[in-house]
C-alpha cells in the first residue's frame, strides 16, 4: 500500500470507521433492499474516504477543496438514506446512537479540516 498523507488524517481514519459501521448496518437491512439503499449507503460512504484520499493527491488547494467537499456532501447523502431507513421503519431511531455519532464527528472533522485548508 502507499504511504501517503491522507493516511496521517484523523479525518481519513474517522471514515474508515464509517465505512465500517455502514457496513454492519446494512447487514440488519431487509434483504428487499439488496440492490436499492444497500448499494447507495456503501458506496456513499466509500466515497468520503475516497474522495478524502483522492483530495489529498491533488496539486492545488482548490481541487484539494472540491474532493473534500464531494466526501462532506456523501455524508450528508448517507444521513438522507439513514433517515430514509428510519421512516420505512426498517430500523428505530433509537437504535442508530452510535451511527449518528460516527457521522456527526467524521462530518465536524472534515468540515475542520476543509476550513483549515481555506484559511492556510
Amino acid at each position: 500500500m502507499l504511504k501517503l498523507g491522507h493516511k496521517n488524517l484523523t479525518t481519513w481514519e474517522k471514515s474508515l470507521e464509517l465505512v465500517e459501521s455502514i457496513y454492519k448496518f446494512c447487514d440488519k437491512l431487509p434483504e428487499k433492499e439488496k440492490y436499492i439503499i444497500i448499494p447507495q449507503l456503501k458506496r456513499a460512504a466509500i466515497s468520503v474516504s475516497s474522495n478524502i484520499a483522492e483530495g489529498y493527491a491533488r496539486k492545488s488547494k482548490k481541487e484539494t477543496l472540491r474532493f473534500l467537499d464531494i466526501a462532506r456532501s456523501s455524508l450528508v447523502e448517507i444521513d438522507t438514506q439513514i433517515a430514509i431507513t428510519v421512516k420505512l421503519k426498517y430500523v428505530d431511531e433509537k437504535n442508530i446512537n452510535k451511527l449518528s455519532e460516527t457521522i456527526n464527528h467524521t462530518f465536524a472533522l472534515l468540515t475542520k479540516l476543509i476550513n483549515s485548508i481555506i484559511q492556510n
